[in-house]
């Protein structure tokens, strides 16, 4: 029986991995590198800014071990969600750091150039046929929110890269990606399942995440067969389980059986999760069911101000006692002292030791903490008003007299100083909806051009 290995190396592109890991999976000839660069997880403001939240010489470290690899074992390399987000400031990032190392090594490739950004208008244009709809729980799209956006990427499915791998590129760098897309595309073109490929992606996405222990800087081995598909950790201190396998699986899913993508569903109402050695699992009875029309999922984000931060402690168990209403007369007293200046601001405090992780979430009222973590956070439409709210907010604080207290120099111990930080800008996603399309290429312009020449890329 036919088979087909992946390398996934690590979960994003500049997390690293053992180069022992990594001679390891080389060692099991894989035919495919395939690694996500991406996410949402670190928030909005890496799309909305335009720049990358990995790191530079971390990113530069995996791609020069990666696409050595690929160039001399003739293995072809994808790169999903370039410099993180997947716009064209991302991409070019990325970009310029494949082509240095091309330059540096003496390197000459084709590559694969795939964008993911949107033009507004494009995003207007099939929002006035009606052609977009809300991601729940993202509210109803108004051609304001389309505007105000800084970058919009839509999230490519498998197709743009079976295209262009089909063209001939040994190296693929692809903008905003749907995560399993760049470790099935090029299995999906060899004809296997497009369920098991895709199945199979979404556990290799995350490196060695889906292993016991689990890292996301490590390697993880998927082959996939006709009927099925394994995966493997490459590190002997790590193994796949039934388990650890069917959990990533669940990761960021609202429905353990049916996983939506770009084109359709995952149905995994059939799917069995096998151990077939110590450290592999063997996952069969993955689904891919089309939908009746093809979606993509829009990301964008717009800015809506500027922050300030302000970090502090509390140790006086008088005040830990009361900090909630200490909070309130802190809001009522920034508020008062500013009304006739009519600022437009968000104040915010996150308090660590008492329901800082969770906020209203926290099923813990009564607490018992000897100390307290204080986070001030001011948000306005100038960062001098932010600047503004926060210090008074954080004086106010400093010095406020409460019922019982006995120490009059400060209520608040500073770790830093200057005690305020400026954030700079913020962002939100504004945009995390559906757009149907008639052809899955249709938004994702792609290109081949020669790395090591000097070329750069523009749309």
């Amino acid at each position: 029986m036919r088979e087909y290995r992946v390398l996934s190396p690590t979960a994003i592109l500049g997390y690293g991995f053992p180069e022992a890991s990594f001679r390891s999976g080389l060692a099991r000839e894989p035919h495919l590198i395939a690694v996500d660069a991406g996410s949402t997880d670190p928030g909005p403001y890496y799309l909305g800014a335009g720049i990358s939240f990995t790191d530079r010489a971390a990113v530069k470290r995996d791609l020069e071990l990666i696409i050595e690899a690929g160039l001399t074992k003739n293995i072809p390399v994808v790169i999903g969600t370039a410099g993180g987000c997947g716009a064209e400031p991302h991409l070019m990032w990325n970009l310029e750091i494949i082509q240095e190392l091309a330059r540096e090594k003496g390197w000459q490739f084709p590559l694969g150039v795939i964008h993911a950004e949107l033009t507004k208008e494009q995003v207007l244009q099939a929002f006035r046929k009606g052609k977009i709809s809300p991601l729940y729980p993202a509210p109803a799209l108004t051609e304001e929110e389309i505007i105000s956006a800084e970058h919009i990427v839509g999230q490519m499915g498998p197709e743009p890269v079976m295209d262009v791998l089909s063209r001939g590129a040994r190296v693929i760098l692809a903008g905003r990606a749907y995560d399993p897309a760049v470790f099935s595309a090029p299995a999906i073109l060899e004809g296997y399942p497009r369920g098991l490929a895709i199945h199979m992606g979404k556990i290799l996405e995350c490196g060695a995440i889906a292993a016991t222990p689990g890292s996301g800087s490590d390697c993880l081995m998927g082959t996939l067969k006709e009927d099925c598909f394994i995966v493997e950790p490459l590190n002997p201190a790590r193994r796949c389980t039934p388990t650890s396998v069917a959990a990533h699986t669940l990761y960021e899913k609202t429905n353990p059986y049916l996983l939506p993508g770009p084109g359709g569903m995952l149905d995994l109402h059939s799917a069995t999760f096998t151990q077939v050695n110590e450290r592999a699992v063997m996952v069969a009875g993955s689904r891919f069911v089309p939908g009746e029309t093809y979606a993509v999922k829009l990301e964008g984000a717009k800015r809506v101000g500027f922050r300030t931060v302000a970090i502090a402690g509390c140790r006086d168990p008088i005040m830990i006692a009361q900090i909630d209403s200490i909070i309130e007369a802190v809001r009522e007293r920034v508020e008062d002292n500013f009304k006739r200046n009519g600022f437009n601001y968000y104040l915010h405090f996150n308090i660590y030791g008492k329901n800082g992780v969770m906020g209203k979430l926290e099923p813990l009222k009564e607490i018992h903490s000897h100390e307290l973590g204080i986070i001030i956070e001011a948000v306005a439409e100038t960062q001098e008003i932010a600047n503004t709210i926060c210090s008074f907010a954080r004086s106010t604080m400093l010095h406020y007299g409460y019922p019982g207290r006995i120490a009059t120099a400060g209520n608040l111990a500073f770790p830093y100083s200057p005690s305020d930080f400026k954030a700079g800008a913020v962002y939100h996603f504004n945009l995390y909806h559906l757009m149907e399309v008639e052809n899955p290429l249709s938004l994702f312009p792609r290109e081949i051009l020669t790395a090591g020449e000097g070329l750069s890329c523009q749309r």
